[in-house]
């Protein structure tokens, strides 16, 4: 028996027109199987009866079947209530803006519920309409009603664009790190700042910078000379020094222009010897340049050990990638999927895969192969209900070899996004999610590296669904197309969307067999 057949018997029920199917526990000791209805209607014993006959057409014969049934009607309240508890334990971001005085509840059919929003707030809900069919399913679960969610106008005074992308920048916004210089000993200026910032933080422009670090590189170079019209030297060109230090954080090359009083100490200086430069970073043909006023000799602190710099906010809109809704006809029939596991359906998943243009992730040794594709889906309420793919530029060429085994061309991602337009969607995508992945490391360790590139702190709890087949299954090996022929799923291997897909029915599989989730 289909849902469709199932409910269609039930609503033809007196008493249970509009009944919704709430909840279905199996309790293996007990070997019984509690099915939990939810009606608005005054209903009858007799009808209870023809609902237990029903059920049991759908309840295998070695299970006892036992109806609940509970009388439920739409109350604004308990609406807001409900949206409220969603919100707070599904996207903690939008729980953020949304109080129970900003959702008011119509009663009718549909029942429509909307919130309150400022315009700053609006796009936010816009972009992520995964939201609001979320709650309508969400509350369609719990009453036997349709919903329909809409936005409206909150009175929060004037907002103009300027001030939402000031607080854009803002909420972005991460203070700098920097370390007192040790062993200072003026050589060109001794009322210069004795903190020094570190060189991997130096991405601002300021009119007094001061960095402190170990000499690498010096030679002097002299700027060239002015002519005049008919090539003749008007005025010879100035000398100057060029360095290059590193603090252990990150590496500049500066110039420096010698002072005659000084001229001599300044130049008496050698590779390895550790200075402290103040001066100017100001932009220059677009990037950011570094030039020293002053030099002095100073050294990082004794063992020095760089602090961690906090990583950048999630962000509050998509830019690059937009998620879209997914609705799967093929994952489950009615039956199988009311009997979830409470981890499956209490925590939220992301399920995701890649494809590289290698096997190369170490980043100690300089080898890091490229993220040509990112395939991912959303698990919520134990459903599949989300996707977010895309092809990445990689900036390099393919193999032969990665091309016969992806079918992704150097054409095909001529015009994709790169790497780093694409990772903060990506994060965003991830927020307050757990990560799922078959072999899950392998992929794990390739978007933690290009999104600590890019200076995000992609930290997530992960399952493996490779180590969960093998802790439950019994076969000849665990590969994903292995697996996926044991639960019969069909797909398109070695293509970063359809093996999340595939990967994410194989999870499910494997918590509703194993219960709950491994070590939570």
């Amino acid at each position: 028996m289909t849902q469709e057949e199932f409910l269609a018997k039930i609503h033809a029920i007196n008493g249970f027109q509009n009944a919704v199917v709430q909840l279905i526990v199996v309790d293996t000791k007990t070997r019984t199987c509690s099915v939990s209805l939810v009606t608005d209607q005054p209903y009858t014993e007799e009808g209870v009866c023809e609902v237990e006959d029903v059920v049991r057409c759908i309840v295998p014969s070695s299970l006892r079947a036992i109806v609940k049934v509970q009388k439920q009607v739409a109350d604004p309240e308990l609406i807001r209530k409900k949206i409220l508890e969603y919100l707070d334990h599904h996207h903690r971001a939008a729980a953020a803006c949304i109080r129970a005085e900003d959702i008011e509840v119509t009663l009718g059919e549909p029942v429509v519920f909307s919130f309150g929003v400022d315009a700053a707030e609006r796009g936010f809900f816009e972009k992520n309409e995964f939201l609001m069919a979320g709650i309508e399913s969400m509350l369609s679960h719990h009453f036997c009603n349709t919903f329909q969610g809409k936005l409206a106008e909150k009175e929060k005074g004037e907002i103009f664009e300027e001030d939402a992308q000031e607080e854009d920048i803002t909420s972005n916004y991460r203070p700098v790190r920097s370390f007192p210089i040790a062993n200072f000993e003026a050589i060109d200026e001794a009322s210069v700042p004795k903190i020094a910032t570190y060189i991997a933080d130096c991405n601002f422009q300021s009119n007094s910078l001061t960095i402190c670090g170990s000499i690498e590189y010096i030679q002097e170079r002299t700027t060239k000379p002015k002519t005049g019209a008919s090539g003749e030297v008007i005025k010879e060109g100035r000398p100057y020094l060029r360095f290059i230090i590193s603090d252990t954080t990150g590496k500049l090359t500066f110039s420096y222009f010698p002072k005659k009083r000084t001229e001599e100490k300044i130049r008496a200086l050698r590779e390895g010897d550790s200075i402290v430069c103040t001066g100017s970073n100001e932009l220059f043909n677009g990037r950011l340049s570094f030039t020293a006023k002053f030099i002095n000799r100073g050294s990082l602190p004794p063992n020095f050990s760089p602090e961690k710099r906090e990583g950048k906010a999630i962000p509050l809109h998509y830019s690059k990638i937009f998620p879209e809704k997914l609705t799967d006809y093929n994952q489950m029939n009615f039956f199988e999927q009311s009997v979830l596991p409470d981890d499956l359906v209490r925590n939220c998943f992301v399920v995701f895969d890649l494809e590289t243009t290698g096997l190369d992730c170490a980043p100690e040794s300089g080898k890091v192969d490229a993220i040509t594709e990112i395939g991912a889906v959303k698990i919520l309420q134990g459903e599949i209900c989300e996707k977010f793919t895309t092809l990445v530029n990689p900036e390099r060429k393919l193999t032969e070899e990665i091309i016969a085994l992806t079918g992704i061309t150097d054409d095909m991602l001529q015009d994709a996004p790169k790497i780093g337009e694409v990772i903060p969607d990506f994060f965003k995508f991830c927020e307050g999610c757990y990560l799922v992945g078959h072999n899950v490391q392998f992929d794990y360790k390739f978007i933690k590296y290009y999104a600590l590139r890019e200076e995000f702190d992609f930290d997530f709890k992960t399952f493996d669904t490779m180590n969960l087949a093998k802790s439950l299954l019994f076969l000849s090996n665990y590969k994903l197309n292995t697996l996926a022929e044991y639960y019969h799923i069909a797909f398109n291997h070695h293509r970063a969307w359809d093996d999340a897909l595939t990967t994410a029915k194989i999870f499910i599989e494997l918590i509703k067999a194993k219960k709950c989730l491994p070590n939570v």
